[in-house]
């Protein structure tokens, strides 16, 4: 699949087989997320993976649908401020950065075949808790990882002509 096919078969998957994804499957997605560009190359993201059996519970706290703790795993993208590249009036890109890796980890799992759902409206306290992280880090999105038990769903997006302005506003 190409880069273009790839990017029109993503869709937001929310139903998963239980079958495992293999460790090399798994590390060649990591992988496309430690590819992505961030400013100045600082990488001020981690990128940390859990296996849902046996953690459903914990998990659940994170983002309680049903459908979150059905893939094999979850990866959660999270922000590392304290490595960041700041912008001339000190906007950190650290937010930013983890996101970019986060898309190229949806992308490759698209690619391999595999299902993700970008999430966002988890529980950022019980994300900390639960992946016990340090309170200089702030988790950013979550997405589970497995095969979809389902053929894809298409949502419309809305028309380039909405969405690009050439030269000004």
């Amino acid at each position: 699949m190409d880069v273009f096919e790839t990017i029109a078969a993503r869709y937001s998957v929310r139903g998963y087989k239980r079958d495992p994804v293999n460790d090399e499957t798994v590390q060649r997605v990591l992988e496309a997320a430690r590819q992505a560009p961030t400013a100045a190359n600082r990488q001020p993201f981690r990128l940390v993976v859990v296996h849902t059996r046996g953690n459903e519970e914990q998990l659940s706290r994170v983002y309680n649908r049903a459908w979150f703790v059905q893939a094999p795993l979850v990866i959660g993208v999270v922000a590392v401020p304290g490595e960041a590249w700041r912008r001339s009036d000190d906007k950190p890109y650290d937010e930013v950065d983890a996101t970019i890796a986060m898309d190229h980890l949806v992308l490759a799992a698209t690619s391999l075949g595999l299902g993700t759902c970008w999430i966002a409206a988890f529980d950022p306290a019980a994300a900390r808790e639960v992946l016990g992280l340090p309170d200089e880090v702030e988790p950013i999105a979550f997405t589970p990882l497995g095969y979809p038990d389902k053929e894809p769903t298409r949502t419309s997006r809305r028309p380039l002509n909405e969405l690009v302005k050439y030269e000004r506003w």
